[in-house]
């Protein structure tokens, strides 16, 4: 019944789409050429989902068939909503003029106006061409943003102790070592003191990363890198011929981390020391609302005492308001990634921060505060499924850990 729905839908925006198209422009040439166009980014959506089988070879161009239709989609679909607004007013009117139509008059409706469609083209051209820069620019476009956190209770030694976070690599969609390379290289210009990686290294098979691993194992800082899962990192999305290839692709990931030198955290604690004083790093395996609920954040803080200063990291949000505020342990800072910024929105810092996301999570992006404890949602280095993003960039989030009567 859904996809019967779906072909529905798909069939009414053809048709809007090309009255409209049809309506502001004449030349038979330029229609045949849309007509082909749409053929062929449907078609190739059908070819990559369909036939082909899906590869760490395949993945990027399967992206790329999905960026194309979600971009004609998206232009059809207003076009459509446009053009039905008229029809809401075309209806009555030719109601109106059948009861009252002169003899020898044949039309029922009134003809389209030319106006109308040549809005609904301009309108709808807006986020196509935003779609597409964000495939062919977007996706690569990294951001380094910076917060400087104040506490009150942060070890001395701590005091202006730098971390960098980043998230949701997805290093299956991947297409310019260059573009990512420079992404790491940004990374490290940060020198950081701690690099905190918080999920998601793969789209659904640990051999994504092998072919990045010697780009990713060049991240550095002054007391090592440390990672946690991701719900896409079990392999969960994959239908696997039997459970010891499932077993096998997670031993894999495992070794993926080991090989770039990251410390993998699975519901356990490691200490950082400095200048005899201490603060508490916790890992958690994912937890999320509607997700895969693996972290057990009980037995992650085993090793921890409540007065210790606690980093945690979480890939999803949703796990800070569900379990992390509510425990009794006081968790100053949670790492989380996970909703990517959906790749798509508006941020004009101090003016505006949107995107449909905040429709799914609460906590979307940036920094959050509830109890004098704080969440960092970083929008994600990586992209999944549409090959691009617009507005919501790809993020390297540097957090400067400050006191509250810091001196620097």
């Amino acid at each position: 019944m859904r996809w019967i729905i779906s072909l529905l839908f798909l069939i009414l925006f053809q048709y809007y789409s090309f009255q409209a198209i049809k309506t502001t422009i004449s030349n038979k040439l330029i229609l045949f050429l849309y007509v082909i166009v749409v053929i062929l980014v449907i078609g190739n959506l059908l070819f990559h989902t369909v036939i082909i089988e899906r590869s760490t070879q395949t993945e990027p161009h399967l992206m790329y068939a999905i960026g194309f239709f979600i971009s004609l989609f998206t232009f059809q679909a207003l076009i459509t909503i446009i053009l039905l607004g008229e029809d809401i007013l075309r209806v009555p009117q030719g109601i109106y003029s059948f009861f009252t139509k002169m003899p020898g008059e044949t039309k029922f409706l009134p003809e389209r106006r030319k106006i109308i469609s040549q809005i609904a083209i301009g309108i709808a051209a807006i986020p196509f061409v935003s779609l597409l820069y964000g495939m062919y620019r977007g996706k690569y476009n990294y951001k380094v943003l910076s917060y400087k956190l104040k506490y009150d209770d942060l070890p001395d030694a701590f005091d202006g102790y730098k971390i960098v976070q980043i998230s949701d690599i997805h290093s299956g969609s991947f297409d310019n070592q260059k573009k990512v390379q420079y992404g790491v290289d940004l990374i490290n210009s940060q020198e950081a003191d701690l690099v905190l990686f918080t999920g998601d290294l793969v789209n659904n098979r640990a051999d994504e990363i092998y072919p990045w691993i010697d780009t990713f194992k060049k991240i550095n800082a002054k007391q090592g890198v440390y990672s946690i899962l991701g719900n896409h990192d079990y392999g969960d999305y994959m239908r696997w011929e039997t459970k010891e290839d499932k077993i096998n692709n997670m031993q894999m990931l495992y070794e993926a981390h080991s090989k770039m030198g990251w410390k993998l955290l699975l519901n356990d604690s490691h200490f950082i020391e400095k200048d005899g004083q201490r603060i508490a790093l916790i890992g958690v395996e994912n937890w999320g609302s509607g997700f895969r609920q693996s972290g057990d954040l009980n037995k992650a803080l085993k090793k921890v005492d409540s007065n210790d200063f606690k980093i945690l990291l979480s890939h999803d949000p949703s796990h800070w308001e569900a379990k992390v505020l509510p425990h009794p342990f006081k968790i100053q800072l949670t790492l989380s990634g996970h909703t990517h910024g959906m790749q798509f929105g508006i941020e004009i810092p101090g003016w505006i921060k949107w995107s449909p996301v905040k429709w799914r999570y609460k906590h979307w992006a940036g920094i959050y505060e509830d109890k004098k404890q704080l969440l960092n949602v970083n929008r994600g280095f990586g992209y999944l499924a549409y090959p691009g993003r617009v507005g919501i960039w790809p993020e390297v989030s540097v957090i400067t850990l400050s006191k509250t009567e810091s001196r620097i």
